[in-house]
């Protein structure tokens, strides 16, 4: 070397409002997302597991669409919102419907996969408040797990959606 020290990786400037708390920080630009949030926002339910998008573990919610946090950079997200599964949790600390469900449904057995099939079946109750069995399968197939067998975590979905404020009142607000 010419005498120059070797500083380490070059940083970038990221915003990102997490869970509708916003940051400011300076990542390295090859940290994924996930890594961002559990290291330095440290939410660590976001779980990394495969780390090449394949397993869904790592899933959160980027401006209301679920990605891979672990194949998404960080300055990738910058500007953007970012919906962890810490966020599912009622203001008083108690777990919201959808994690009641799982608990009651035993659609968690070891819970490494857990976050990532919350946020997946959160983003789909957003969009279809009441899906059916077919349409849930569809959805949850895109995460693994060893665990379960898929169905307790589709009647958990399907018991989530009947519970649901969104599910029971149209957006009009008309009766059902």
């Amino acid at each position: 070397m010419s005498g120059a020290e070797y500083a380490g990786p070059a940083t970038v400037p990221v915003k990102l409002t997490v869970n509708g708390v916003p940051y400011a920080l300076d990542v390295e630009a090859r940290r994924s997302l996930a890594d961002v949030v559990r290291r330095e926002v440290r939410l660590t339910g976001t779980q990394v597991g495969c780390e090449t998008g394949a397993c869904g573990s790592c899933t959160v919610l980027l401006d209301d669409e679920p990605v891979r946090a672990c194949v998404v950079l960080a300055v990738q997200a910058d500007g953007q919102h970012v919906q962890t599964v810490e966020s599912l949790t009622e203001p008083d600390g108690r777990l919201g419907p959808l994690q009641r469900a799982f608990g009651d449904h035993f659609a968690l057995q070891c819970g490494f996969c857990t976050p990532g099939f919350l946020m997946l079946a959160t983003a789909l109750l957003r969009r279809e408040p009441a899906p059916d069995r077919s349409r849930i399968r569809a959805c949850v197939a895109a995460n693994l797990c060893r665990c379960t067998g898929y169905q307790p975590i589709v009647e958990a979905i399907l018991t989530a959606a009947h519970q649901l404020p969104h599910a029971t009142t149209p957006p009009d607000g008309a009766p059902r």
